[in-house]
């Protein structure tokens, strides 16, 4: 993307010139979630991974926006991105 820029060519007195515009490469998924079953109580570990290991990552349950707290630890570590759910219950489902 820092590749974008206006280049020219001269010969002499004369001028050519061209615009490059480098379109940043979208982000996606190069490992997707998976369907996963626990017993209840136990902790639970979903991960995936993207092509860009700066992209931001949220995680939603039911359309609504998960955070750290004592029941989701929500990491991110180079291109895998981690959601561990404490002690699983039904409604966790």
């Amino acid at each position: 993307k820092s590749d974008s820029d206006t280049y020219s060519c001269d010969i002499g007195d004369a001028q050519s010139r061209a615009k490059l515009v480098v379109q940043e490469k979208p982000c996606i998924f190069t490992k997707e979630l998976v369907d996963t079953e626990v017993t209840e109580g136990e902790d639970v570990i979903l991960h995936c991974e993207t092509s860009k290991s700066d992209s931001p990552v949220k995680w939603y349950k039911d359309g609504k926006s998960l955070r750290n707290s004592s029941k989701y630890n929500i990491s991110r570590s180079g291109f895998e991105a981690k959601l561990v759910i404490y002690g699983a219950e039904e409604r966790d489902s």
